[in-house]
């Protein structure tokens, strides 16, 4: 009897152990459960949002877990036409939440498919806002608008399934390749010639400076031209002035000092000879400072240049 009694506190001890594990459950910090009961929610606690150490009646209800994070999905790239007639290649994702475990339970069951049908209504209301969109806009102008409103879309198809969208972003917007090729050429084209009528226009300019600049060059150089003349002339009726004066002043002094110059002057190197008479008035001075004046004064007549043979 002792035995028997052993082995069936045994099996009772497995069976209470087997129950309580069954009926324990936990949540997570990143988790919210549904207790369904034969695939109904348990009134009353068919939601545990709090994270911890639950209990269901083992056998009879199940838990769902359901994430309660914010979730991130990647919209599939997709060629729009703008209002503008532009094809434009748009990549977009969106940030959504689980709003209501239960809606989404029983639409979708489950992340995955719940990926499937937001990728489709993300695309959808993608090419439904740009398409109403030129690409100014949707590049530059009014691209945060135009993301809202695609946001507000979705939102309208995912109450449905129980999700929200927090944000919808468009990654990039670019014109498709062979069109983007096109469009670079143009602007090459472009810009190389404002590049060549900007050139021209500076060369033009140049020429304009230059050409001011010689005609202020030829001016300046006239003024001077004329300034060192006159002052020259000055100069020159000035030095004809104090000529005059000394020799007023004392005649046989210029006659002696004209005399040196002149001496200067003709005895230089050069390949003119003049044959004079020593004894003529042009060397009067040769001998004293004091001469008496020759009585007349010969002509004097320049030698042809010898040959170069006989210098």
């Amino acid at each position: 009897m002792k035995g028997a009694s052993g082995f069936i506190a045994l099996i009772a001890t497995i069976l209470v152990l087997v129950l309580i594990a069954a009926s324990a459950f936990q949540v997570q910090q990143t988790d919210q459960a549904l207790v369904l009961r034969f695939g109904e929610p348990v009134a009353g606690r068919g939601l545990i949002t709090k994270p911890g150490l639950h209990f269901k009646i083992p056998f009879i209800e199940d838990v769902v877990p359901i994430d309660n994070r914010i979730l991130d999905l990647e919209a599939s790239k997709q060629e729009v036409l703008a209002s503008d007639n532009t094809r434009i290649e748009v990549d977009a994702f969106l940030r959504y939440r689980i709003v209501d475990p239960l809606k989404f339970y029983q639409t979708v069951g489950t992340i995955d498919r719940a990926r499937s049908q937001l990728s489709f209504i993300v695309d959808s209301a993608v090419r439904r806002v740009l398409g109403e969109a030129n690409l100014e806009e949707i590049v530059r102008d009014n691209r945060a608008a135009l993301m809202v409103k695609i946001r507000d879309e979705v939102n309208q198809e995912a109450d449905r399934l129980g999700v929200t969208a927090v944000d919808v972003r468009i990654k990039r917007a670019d014109l498709p390749r062979q069109i983007s090729e096109k469009v670079f050429s143009r602007m090459q084209t472009e810009r190389a010639r404002e590049a060549a009528e900007y050139r021209a226009q500076g060369a033009e300019q140049a020429q304009k400076i230059t050409a001011k600049a010689d005609r202020d060059v030829v001016v300046l150089r006239g003024d001077a031209q004329k300034q060192a003349d006159q002052i020259r002339g000055e100069g020159d009726a000035a030095r004809n002035q104090i000529f005059a004066e000394a020799y007023g002043k004392d005649p046989d002094f210029f006659a002696f000092y004209r005399s040196m110059q002149a001496y200067e002057a003709a005895f230089k190197p050069g390949d003119t000879r003049m044959i004079l008479n020593p004894k003529s008035d042009f060397f009067r001075f040769f001998n004293s400072p004091h001469p008496e004046p020759a009585a007349s004064t010969p002509s004097i007549t320049p030698a042809p240049a010898m040959p170069a043979a006989n210098r």
